[in-house]
């Protein structure tokens, strides 16, 4: 499994917006994506940063959503988010919810 970290400054009082935008237009097209898991999003309580984490059945299917549809979601998230976007990837070494364990992890490599 393969993960891609977005992190994100938020213009000031758009967590409301951001949060809607998130369930109505970019999920849905995330869940349309091919390989696409799961999406975790996280906000500050301040609503200033945020970040989410997107999971993907491997990394060739991260990378083409990377080339592809995410032009669309910054085009989406731009007028709420002040600057550029972090974006990090990492394989998934554990996850309790998706039954991922570091041996077997490990044993992949």
């Amino acid at each position: 499994m393969y993960a891609r970290r977005v992190s994100l400054h938020l213009k000031p009082n758009s967590r409301a917006e951001f949060t809607q935008k998130l369930e109505t237009d970019i999920i849905p097209m995330l869940q349309k994506q091919k390989g696409f898991l799961d999406e975790i999003t996280f906000v500050t309580p301040t609503g200033q940063d945020a970040f989410g984490v997107s999971l993907w059945d491997n990394k060739e299917s991260a990378e083409a959503y990377n080339r592809g549809s995410y032009a669309d979601v910054t085009r989406i998230l731009s007028k709420l988010v002040e600057g550029a976007a972090q974006v990090d990837s990492y394989e998934v070494s554990n996850s309790t919810f998706h039954k991922i364990a570091a041996a077997a992890t490990a044993q992949s490599q």
